[in-house]
């Protein structure tokens, strides 16, 4: 069926029901105002999600709707459509059969695509409908980065130097909004066309890396790096630069690391990044941290907490006094787990405060503050100061030194609840950290309430999740992924935390006034107050098919 469509997108959802006139006319307005695509309006604006369109849009045409984590078209295809027009009119070509070419448009109701298309494929198209994210991800990765090398080598060699063009410097503590331009220079859009594809892939990390003779790009996806690409050595210095640039770093000083963070405006949200650069002997080394924002928020059984656990923690979240320590190593998701629990507790009747280094997600209607050893504003001054604030709620970002515990524990003993983290194996550990700070062991059983020791574990991916048969005699299955597109043939897609959760009860504040060692203290909670290691309820996730044997003994070996 050779597709001629006459009508918008809003047009075609108002008359579905799906939306109101007066819904589009503020989609419309937020697309003015935003500069988004359409469908990023729709969904910014909690009108619509990205499904809902789709299937509206493919009833409303009589059209298929395409997914494309299950499509793999050949390269003959892609190159029909050059990247440039596939992400102008977020669309992808992903067939051809009996003289027709099958495209998936995220907007089936854009006509000068069509008709761009026509005049270039010269050959009847059959439109589909697909998700507008997961054709950006479809372009990101099947297209991939050639292009933008191939611009930004191709403008060395006609210009010599590709220097970042000049913005305007933040005010301290801010970080640069950086808006996508068509007029960047090219190793300007290199840069932008690595962090949205990082994005785009769910990276929390990406990792520029200076090697002898190229640079490589990694993404650290669910707590694993992959490599991304490999960039030729000529772009490293102009792709550093730039990162510097609209960091706010000095470009001229590569002999110290710096820090420093920018904003970019992607599929019409606002995505905050820290950067740290390290020198190296091939150059400076960058990592950019791809801070999420409200993606970070998440309701407690999201996190992975469940069952008993999760009775444990409600229980102590409601004393409204005492310390809980959230523990762990470092990427094990506890400030996940902290503002997940401060969100729970966010009300008009407490007034909460938190000290962080460094504040890496905005919470509405809580005071945060940012660790500025510069200005002399560490963990212990910044507590001392903010007891002075008539807190109800705590939260400290780490506990590093004895001056911090002290004050955390007087604050406890006070009547203020405390949210903190420290660095340890186990739930036990903490108490033994707690005592190695050199806190009187009388004030950490006096305060302390319970600490929950955390992993994160790997989750099936769901798109290609399969059983199998164990190796024992035994009739278990395991569940398993197989390897597909949307988990880029890892098996695994996003992550989930596995728990213990040590509740201070009287006989364990004995233990501790009495020094016994950390062993004792979690056999006790195991054998008296059944207490669930974190191996046992990653055990009891690979039961359930959320991850595998594997990934748990991957994330427990060290305890």
């Amino acid at each position: 069926m050779s597709v001629h469509i006459r009508k918008r997108i809003g047009d075609l959802l108002v008359e579905a029901g799906a939306i109101t006139a007066d819904q589009l006319e503020k989609i419309l307005s937020e697309q003015r105002r935003t500069g988004a695509k359409f469908g990023e309006a729709v969904v910014n604006l909690d009108i619509l999600t990205e499904e809902d369109i789709v299937n509206t849009l493919a009833s409303q045409l009589g059209i298929e709707v395409i997914d494309l984590d299950e499509m793999d078209p050949d390269e003959e295809i892609l190159k029909l459509v050059p990247e440039t027009t596939a992400r102008k009119h977020s669309l992808v070509p992903v067939k051809r059969e009996n003289g027709s070419i099958t495209v998936a448009m995220s907007n089936p109701g854009n006509i000068p695509a069509i008709d761009e298309l026509a005049n270039r494929l010269k050959a009847d198209i059959r439109i589909g409908v697909s998700l507008e994210s997961q054709i950006e991800s479809f372009i990101s990765r099947r297209y991939g980065l050639t292009t933008s090398i191939n611009d930004a080598l191709l403008s060395l060699n006609l210009t010599g130097i590709d220097e970042p063009p000049p913005i305007d410097r933040p005010l301290a503590g801010s970080a640069t909004l950086i808006a996508s331009n068509e007029n960047l220079p090219p190793v300007a859009r290199l840069l932008e066309t690595i962090i949205k594809r990082a994005v785009d892939e769910r990276a929390s990390d990406i990792h520029l890396e200076p090697d002898e003779e190229i640079m490589n790009i990694r993404n650290r996806i669910d707590g694993v790096l992959f490599p991304e690409a490999e960039i030729p050595k000529k772009l490293q210095n102009p792709l550093i630069s730039r990162v510097k640039v609209i960091s706010n770093m000095d470009i001229a000083e590569t002999r110290i690391p710096q820090d420093g963070r920018f904003r970019l405006l992607h599929r019409g949200r606002e995505i905050e990044f820290r950067v740290s650069a390290f020198p190296t002997i091939n150059g400076e080394n960058i990592v950019i941290r791809i801070l999420s924002g409200k993606s970070s928020v998440k309701h407690a059984d999201e996190t992975g907490l469940n069952g008993t656990n999760m009775e444990k923690v409600e229980k102590v979240f409601g004393v409204p006094h005492g310390i809980v320590i959230v523990t762990g190593p470092t990427g094990s998701g506890k400030t996940t787990t902290l503002y997940t629990a401060l969100d729970r507790l966010n009300s008009v009747e407490r007034n909460i405060i938190t000290i962080e280094d460094p504040v890496e997600y905005r919470l509405p209607g809580i005071r945060q503050t940012q660790i500025n050893k510069k200005a002399g504003l560490d963990f212990s001054g910044s507590l001392r100061s903010i007891l002075r604030q008539d807190p109800d709620i705590i939260m400290v970002g780490e506990i590093r030194d004895k001056d911090t515990a002290e004050i955390a524990t007087q604050a406890a003993l006070t009547g203020h609840m405390v949210l903190t983290t420290l660095h340890t194996n186990d739930s036990a550990g903490a108490v033994v950290r707690m005592l190695d700070l050199g806190v009187k062991p009388y004030l950490i059983s006096s305060t302390l309430n319970a600490v929950i020791a955390q992993r994160l574990v790997r989750t099936i991916c769901r798109k290609c999740i399969t059983k199998e048969k164990t190796n024992d005699e035994s009739s278990n299955e395991n569940y398993r992924g197989g390897g597909c597109l949307a988990c880029n043939k890892s098996g695994y897609s996003g992550r989930t935390g596995i728990f213990e959760v040590l509740i201070i009860d009287d006989e364990i504040r004995r233990m501790i006034t009495d020094n016994t060692p950390a062993g004792e203290l979690k056999r006790y909670a195991v054998e008296k107050q059944g207490m669930t290691t974190m191996l046992e309820d990653g055990v009891s996730k690979v039961q359930s098919g959320i991850t595998t044997m594997e990934e748990v003994i991957r994330v427990t070996a060290d305890i």
